[in-house]
């Protein structure tokens, strides 16, 4: 697929959301590609939630943080958040890998606390980012059915 095409259809997951949410995930997405310009970005739309990933390869396992975006709001994911320190106690959750955060805000990812948490994710992660090259964006999987992606 052509990068204009994947463009065009990650921008149409993203539509399906209520205008709010996908400001959000844009402005979200645009913070997150700046921060980790050489990350592989991996798009499911699968059928509780669009989930855009970021990692050092085109596999899944080694992503290290994605956006998981609902029909009521976005989170930051930290894939291996369980075992990040977060001395600020920014992480929600309490399963036996992953946490997250609730974004309210694309300006959130501008708090030094969460960009200092980023980069300890990213320095955690099993396979380290590339130093120089260029993001591509993969769509990994589309869901046939999906949950609303508009609150009823």
């Amino acid at each position: 697929m052509r990068p204009s095409d994947t463009r065009q259809q990650v921008e149409s997951f993203i539509a399906k959301f209520d205008p709010a949410i996908a400001t959000l995930v844009r402005a979200a997405r645009t913070k997150l590609r700046k921060c980790l310009p050489t990350a592989i970005e991996l798009v499911y739309d699968n059928y509780n939630a669009l989930a855009i990933g970021f990692g050092p390869t085109e596999r899944t396992s080694d992503a290290i943080l994605s956006l998981a975006v609902y029909a009521r709001g976005v989170n930051l994911y930290f894939i291996h958040g369980a075992t990040l320190p977060d001395r600020d106690k920014l992480l929600e959750g309490n399963g036996t890998q992953g946490r997250f955060m609730r974004l309210t805000s694309a300006a959130q990812l501008d708090d030094p606390k969460v960009a200092a948490l980023i980069r300890v994710a990213v320095a955690h992660g099993r396979v380290p980012m590339a130093p120089t090259g260029r993001r591509i964006t993969i769509v990994k999987s589309v869901s046939a059915k999906q949950r609303p992606r508009r609150p009823a």
